[in-house]
Parts: C-alpha cells; sequence; structure tokens
C-alpha cells in the first residue's frame, strides 16, 4: 500500500511547482526577484517553488506575469484547481452544510457502471437508511463544527442512492462485522439499517459482502474508500477526502479490495451476520 492516501496530490502539487521554478529560470529571475515583482517575501517564493507552500491561483497570476509567461496561466490555473479536488477537507466541503456534497458527486454515480467499496466504520452512503444517514451527518456536522442540515442532507444522500435500482450499474461492497455492532442512532434506527441490508443483498446487481471478527486477515483493516470503475478512488479519512486517479495507485486500491474479497463471507453466512447483529439490538 502507498505511504499516504494523499500522495497523488502532493505529486501533483509538486509537478506545478516544478512547472513554476521551471518558468522563473526560463526569465532568468532570482527567487528575490521574482518575489519583488510579485510584492510578496522571497521565503514565499521558495515554498511556493518547493511545494511546501500550495499555490492559490492568485499567486500563479501574478507568478506568470512576473515571468512574463501569460500563456501558460490557464493550464496552470486548471492543473492547480484538479489538485484542491484531490485532497479536500471536510470542513470545507461542508462549510455551508452537507446537502451539497451529496448532490455534487451525482453525476459521479450516474456515470459510474462498476461500483466496488470497502468500509470499515459506517455503513457506506449508498446501503444508508433515511434515518440512519441522518443520525450519521448529524453527528458528524457536531464533530466538525459544520452547520447541521443532517435531514435534508439525509434526504439528498437517499436520492443519490437511486442509482441501486436504475440504470445498468453493478456493486461489490464489503462491510467489516464491526460496521454490524456500531450504533448510529437508536435501536429503531440500527433495526431499521441492519434489515434494508438484507433487503438489498436480495438485488440482482448487488453483492454484499462481510469480513468477520474471527477471519485470518491477508489484509489488514484500511480507511474506507470507494472505487468508481477503474478511473477513480475516493478515500475517507477523518479530516478530508482524497479523490485518486493515477493508474498506479487506483489499482493499488483494486488489489486490496480483491484481497479483502477473499477473506469476506458472502450469501448465506452474510446474511446470518447480519441476522445476528439484528437480534443483539434486543
Amino acid at each position: 500500500m502507498s505511504a499516504s492516501p494523499s500522495s497523488s496530490a502532493q505529486a501533483a502539487r509538486e509537478a506545478i511547482a516544478t512547472r513554476l521554478g521551471g518558468l522563473r529560470r526560463e526569465a532568468e529571475l532570482t527567487g528575490h526577484e521574482l518575489a519583488l515583482r510579485c510584492g510578496w517575501s522571497p521565503a514565499k517564493s521558495s515554498r511556493i517553488e518547493r511545494a511546501k507552500t500550495p499555490a492559490s491561483d492568485a499567486d500563479i497570476r501574478a507568478w506568470c506575469k512576473a515571468c512574463g509567461a501569460e500563456g501558460q496561466l490557464e493550464d496552470l490555473i486548471t492543473a492547480n484547481r484538479q489538485v484542491d479536488q484531490m485532497y479536500v477537507h471536510w470542513q470545507k466541503l461542508h462549510r455551508h452544510g452537507m446537502r451539497r456534497a451529496q448532490e455534487e458527486v451525482v453525476p459521479l454515480y450516474e456515470q459510474t457502471r462498476h461500483f466496488r467499496v470497502y468500509c470499515s466504520n459506517v455503513v457506506p452512503g449508498m446501503l444508508q437508511t433515511e434515518a440512519y444517514a441522518a443520525a450519521l451527518l448529524s453527528t458528524i456536522a457536531a464533530f466538525q463544527g459544520t452547520p447541521d442540515d443532517s435531514k435534508t442532507a439525509a434526504a439528498s444522500r437517499i436520492e443519490r442512492s437511486r442509482v441501486l435500482h436504475e440504470g445498468d450499474h453493478r456493486f461489490a461492497l464489503l462491510l467489516e462485522e464491526t460496521v454490524l455492532r456500531y450504533r448510529i442512532g437508536d435501536e429503531a434506527t440500527m433495526a431499521g439499517q441492519l434489515g434494508h441490508l438484507l433487503a438489498v443483498m436480495a438485488l440482482p446487481n448487488v453483492s454484499l459482502g462481510v469480513i468477520p471478527f474471527t477471519t485470518q486477515r491477508r489484509v489488514w483493516p484500511l480507511e474506507a474508500f470507494y472505487l468508481f470503475d477503474s478511473r477513480q478512488a475516493s478515500v475517507e479519512l477523518l479530516t478530508a477526502a482524497v479523490n485518486v486517479t493515477a493508474p498506479s495507485e487506483v489499482a493499488t486500491y483494486a488489489k486490496a479490495f480483491s484481497q479483502l474479497s477473499k477473506i469476506a463471507v458472502h450469501g448465506a453466512a452474510a446474511r446470518a451476520l447480519i441476522s445476528e447483529a439484528i437480534t443483539s439490538l434486543g
């Protein structure tokens, strides 16, 4: 596994920094001269060029103007904005509430034919009931200190989940058994959520596996991740969402999913674990 799921974002930032450094050298400017033209400190120029400080769009505009490289501006700003989408802090994403974040990924869900999802902490969003989603999102908002629009956000999450029943989509989902036991909401909420999992398992386009507590691990429990076909892996960290598009890293997550699938149980054995979890609520 890669040392950090944010490595793609850092590599992209370093590539932009390298291009900016190249423009400075082509303009035959020292870092100090560039800083004077941009109206900032030489230390800032150095931090940007060494990828220690991410360059803003305004920084890139000033840099290109100082180097007489306005022709590079559009490409650099586009690349910079793509990096911003690779590593997105939850507090920034949820600063106006969570409903918008649910809606923004609808096009990605609609375009994806094959979903592969692994969750070690909560039920995947596309399988959540509205009550479970509202309880979870309310807890997240309280922890992050962001506006609590959990009810409307949960409704949007349920609407987003229509891909389970519409279009030509296939779903392979893996849950750690702990997910069935963690209490999100009250007992009625958990009972409804676990019952929903049993119902979803009957869909012909859904494969749901559970990794038992007692299994011999081939892969240690990982952070939750979603694979959208073979073009993107979205990884959920405590502080940020990481969107990986580098083929080698997407392939690594696909490899992890494949190996986790081998230690999961499916069919009757998975249903038995879910039913046991329901019984334990009483």
